[in-house]
């Protein structure tokens, strides 16, 4: 399918449409030779991006954009849930 995709993050948008290349052509390491960090969720979005055409667009975040404010609030909302969860 066609996707849309909307991110706050700079990161994930240069990570998986810019530095992913060279990620892969350094065996999953960065230029300064670390390992990628959350390479396994790195490996698993490429292989969406395969799947999907699917262009990226940034979003400054917290800025009032509606969609990006209600990520946010079910993304803070997920992690009570989990915290709340790991308490028990």
């Amino acid at each position: 399918c066609k996707v849309i995709l909307h991110t706050d993050s700079q990161y994930v948008q240069k990570g998986i449409t810019m530095w992913i290349h060279g990620w892969k052509k350094n065996n999953w390491r960065t230029k300064a030779g670390e390992p990628v960090k959350n390479a396994e969720l790195w490996k698993e979005l490429e292989r969406e991006t395969h799947e999907h055409e699917i262009e990226w667009k940034w979003v400054k975040g917290h800025a009032g954009i509606e969609g990006n404010e209600m990520a946010d609030m079910l993304a803070n909302r997920g992690v009570e849930e989990a915290l709340k969860k790991a308490r028990k």
